[in-house]
């Protein structure tokens, strides 16, 4: 098998684990509060990727015959500031998703989620930074997915779960744009790390402050807990690091797309939820949306194995 095969099927199950995690989030409302689940499940995704740190570094030592620490504050110090501002704009988003989700179902959540991609031009609109034209349709096809999806016959409202998992999608772009500041400037991992060690303590000051966690109930959530922070936290951040060393990047992006279309499918399998005719052509169109933004330019078409 190649490399490459070997990369697009650990994508592949990249996409599956954070589709499916919209299920452990929808069943980890059954038991526990919003922000008990989050807090708890991003602290441990980022106890997770230690050992992962340190395996690369080990690997890096023995490549370079050099003697570096796992985590030097001085020289790893934009992975720590990077992470810091990571992980707020992360515990922004997943807050308003969890919270999201708890109103809506995983399958809905997982499409508008995706729209981050959408909304990451506008910010960069904003920001005066340079958008390809073909973004432009991809908004106007990602507010026609989402009228599809969330927009009733009877009312031009938004429901309350579907606005704030959109507000998510929004929260998610700037988190991208957060990331897209500081990952040329310190390791991906390290920040990724810290990122959700942040998140995770903002989510629990949270838990303490807003909820009345139950240390039965979170014992009884173990298994949507662990599934969210040990496998969509921490395995999943990894084998995407790992499969986008040998990977095309634009076939990684598209096959990351995938991330949506399993949140449906677990959610109908699992859940037992289902759409409307009306509902699956809104994800239809969100979904290729999602698919054109991830589309390279012509121009560019001969870089695209210098990587992301």
């Amino acid at each position: 098998m190649s490399k490459k095969m070997k990369s697009n099927i650990l994508l592949f199950l990249t996409a599956f684990i954070w589709g499916s995690a919209f299920v452990a989030q929808k069943s980890g409302m059954d038991y526990i509060e919003p922000f008990t689940y989050n807090g708890i499940r991003t602290f441990i995704g980022g106890l997770v990727l230690i050992p992962v740190i340190i395996f690369f570094t080990k690997k890096s030592n023995r490549q370079n015959h050099a003697n570096e620490k796992v985590f030097d504050f001085q020289k790893d110090r934009m992975a720590i500031i990077g992470g810091v501002c990571c992980g707020i704009a992360l515990f922004v988003a997943s807050s308003l998703q969890q919270f999201g989700v708890s109103y809506t179902t995983a399958g809905k959540a997982g499409f508008i989620t995706t729209l981050y991609v959408v909304f990451v031009p506008i910010i960069s609109l904003i920001l005066r930074k340079r958008v390809r034209p073909i973004m432009w349709l991809c908004v106007v096809l990602g507010a026609v997915g989402l009228y599809l999806l969330c927009m009733t016959d009877s009312s031009f409202s938004l429901q309350f779960g579907d606005m704030l998992v959109l507000l998510c999608a929004v929260a998610f772009a700037v988190h991208i744009m957060v990331i897209d500041y500081f990952s040329p400037k310190a390791d991906g991992v390290k920040i990724s790390c810290v990122q959700f060690l942040v998140s995770g303590v903002l989510g629990i000051f949270c838990m303490f402050l807003f909820e009345n966690p139950d240390l039965g109930n979170i014992l009884d959530c173990w298994l949507p807990i662990l599934y969210a922070g040990v496998l969509s936290c921490g395995v999943a951040y990894t084998l995407q690091v790992v499969a986008q060393a040998d990977a095309d990047p634009t076939a990684a992006s598209l096959i990351l797309c995938l991330e949506s279309v399993f949140a449906a499918i677990s959610g109908a399998v699992l859940l037992h939820e289902s759409m409307s005719p009306r509902e699956l052509m809104g994800c239809a169109v969100i979904f290729a949306a999602v698919i054109i933004s991830n589309l390279p330019e012509k121009k560019a078409s001969a870089d695209l194995t210098n990587g992301q």
